[in-house]
């Protein structure tokens, strides 16, 4: 007899989730020779560099990479046969031939994205103390303190040098703004340590800007722009003074989260590659200077980032998954668009009828928009019956992001169960243009929860899933949606998973952490004018209202939504008998990355769920 939906036996582990590896970047030394990764194993981040032809080896194993500038990102820097990295509040560099890391700055606030200057002898980062951020300035060998040379701006982000070490370049944004919401392309001339006085190029409070890149020879300087709906790749003439566009109307900005996210790299001085996302799949563009463009489907892969040329412009490396691959570190050769594979982030031995491939679903917002999710149906395919599945519904966090066709291990795991899988991309997501990212503007709370409700009728209506056993998931602010849903909507989902979410929004606007500190305002309003819509749209105050069951997972160093916001959402489900499980990981921040926690968290959710759900 087969086994019900939620209870097939799956060859997925709550162990093999904790053991992948997780990859962050990889960048070219300038010999386009040696390629250096970073990657994360166990909570441990590290660099491991590859020769041509030589086998892959760790750069170092006692220290853990750690850039702290907002959520992180930037973490090393490549150039002239050495790395620049972040480790314990510190910028170190290393030989990449042999050699241990030399401490280069004192332990002085938080640094990121370290770029070398082309003669080798300058590393320019971005570094952050008591909420002051700057670009900073320091001498290779040691033998000077950091400078700052760009200050006065809220926040910087992808500093870059001309491959003459004439100009320095970069992103910068004020308060109130995301840096998707508006940016200035700053230009600078570089002087051994020093700026000459910047230049605005472009962007405003209404047109962010995204990753400036020199060409090769140093005379263009490529940037991305959302001066509409969509993105246009411009490219500024040095010696001219002239700036045109390259290609526009298509989607290839990300949003910046984080330090050192790349779409863009120059191949020769007279060709780019970009990535465009097309809904949540990559494609490559090789866009000539005379506005030619070829496109390339990245097949077997489904989804890209982080792209690094090489400085012959024959090879460009990758991070590279797919629904059916886990994520590796690729290297794509021009001549003949072979791929191949330098790094992967699991042992890759899941037979790929366990593994399920996304369908992009739409429907009807209330005020016309079309939302989008991806339906991952349960595996294998012979397993099912005519009867419609349960179904998990995430929400990813944010909100300002999108899930995509990326490798999904948590998709994987539940759909190999027998759980029907959805990735709720909702209003506010990215990918879908202006329009479609700034319709959560004003509305956090509300069309999020619309588009929740809209879901569950629309997996009903087209027989996707069972109706009666519905799970609503989310992180952060997927979890703030998750609560604000059961709370106004009671039965509508048979129950819920609530990670780290925001509980209340008076107290994230007055703790959070400098990066977001005007983000909730942008979201809801700005206090105390918008007090009765943090109160209206806050779960905390409704919490009454819940009586589905509920499952919540806490950081204990959570500082972006502090313990107390799950801890009191807590205290109302146990005053009114809800059932419900809490777990507090004491040594979590903002999201789980500690093995032991991850096989403990999908251990205990999918017990949760059978409980609640599957055998209800």
């Amino acid at each position: 007899m087969a086994e019900p939906y939620g209870r097939w036996p799956s060859p997925i582990s709550p162990h093999d989730l904790a053991a992948l590896y997780r990859l962050n970047d990889v960048q070219w030394d300038a010999d386009g020779q040696t390629l250096v990764w970073d990657e994360s194993r166990g909570g441990h981040s590290l660099l491991v560099a590859q020769r041509q032809g030589d086998a892959p080896r760790d750069l170092f194993r006692d220290h853990a990479l750690r850039p702290g500038v907002g959520y992180g990102g930037g973490a090393f820097g490549v150039g002239r046969g050495q790395v620049a990295f972040v480790a314990e509040q510190r910028l170190f560099v290393q030989p990449l031939s042999t050699g241990k890391p030399r401490p280069l700055t004192p332990a002085f606030g938080h640094a990121a994205s370290p770029v070398f200057s082309p003669n080798g002898a300058w590393l320019v980062f971005v570094h952050t103390y008591e909420d002051h951020d700057a670009l900073a300035a320091v001498p290779t060998q040691g033998q000077g303190w950091p400078q700052r040379i760009a200050y006065g701006a809220d926040f910087y982000m992808q500093p870059t040098f001309s491959p003459d070490g004439r100009y320095l370049a970069w992103a910068e944004w004020d308060f109130p703004n995301m840096p998707w919401d508006g940016t200035r392309l700053m230009l600078a001339a570089w002087r051994e340590g020093r700026l000459e006085v910047p230049r605005h190029l472009a962007g405003d409070k209404r047109t962010p800007i995204f990753q400036p890149t020199f060409s090769p020879d140093g005379r263009y300087l490529a940037y991305l722009a959302q001066d509409e709906e969509w993105d246009t790749l411009y490219l500024h003439d040095l010696e001219q003074g002239t700036t045109r566009p390259l290609l526009g109307d298509r989607c290839l900005m990300l949003p910046a989260w984080v330090q050192g996210l790349r779409t863009l790299a120059w191949l020769t001085p007279e060709r780019l590659l970009v990535l465009e996302n097309r809904a949540g799949f990559s494609r490559i563009l090789l866009v000539g200077l005379d506005g030619s463009v070829q496109e390339h489907d990245p097949a077997p892969y489904t989804w890209l980032r982080q792209p690094a040329a090489a400085l012959q412009g024959d090879r460009v490396a990758f991070l590279a998954s797919s629904p059916l691959i886990p994520e590796r570190v690729v290297v794509w050769h021009l001549a003949d668009q072979r791929w191949e594979t330098r790094a992967r982030s699991a042992p890759e031995n899941i037979p790929v009828a366990y593994l399920p491939t996304p369908e992009d679903i739409t429907w009807k917002a209330p005020d016309g928009l079309t939302v989008h999710a991806l339906y991952y149906a349960p595996v294998p395919a012979e397993q099912r019956s005519e009867t419609p599945p349960p179904a998990i519904v995430s929400v990813h966090g944010g909100p300002t992001s999108q899930r995509t066709s990326a490798f999904n291990a948590q998709a994987a795991y539940f759909a190999s169960r027998g759980y029907a899988y959805l990735e709720l991309n909702y209003r506010g997501s990215t990918g879908y243009g202006r329009r479609y990212r700034e319709a959560l503007y004003g509305r956090w709370g509300e069309a999020d929860v619309e588009d929740a409700v809209g879901l569950a009728r629309i997996l009903a209506e087209r027989g996707l899933a069972d109706p009666r056993r519905l799970v609503l998931l989310g992180g952060s602010a997927g979890g703030y949606t998750v609560l604000n849903t059961l709370a106004r909507h009671p039965g509508l989902y048979r129950a819920g998973v609530d990670l780290y979410g925001v509980s209340d929004l008076f107290a994230l606007d007055l703790d959070t952490h400098k990066f977001e500190r005007h983000y909730t305002a942008k979201l809801v309003g700005t206090l105390p004018e918008a007090a009765e819509k943090y109160r209206a749209w806050s779960p905390l105050f409704h919490a009454e209202r819940i009586r589905d069951p509920l499952a919540v997972f806490q950081g204990g160093k959570d500082k972006v939504v502090p313990p107390d916001q799950s801890a009191r959402i807590v205290q109302a489900l146990r005053r009114r008998g809800v059932p419900h499980i809490y777990k507090v990981y004491p040594d979590e921040g903002h999201g789980f990355r500690l093995p032991e926690t991850l096989e403990d968290f999908y251990a205990t959710l999918e017990r949760f769920l059978l409980l609640h759900v599957v055998l209800a």
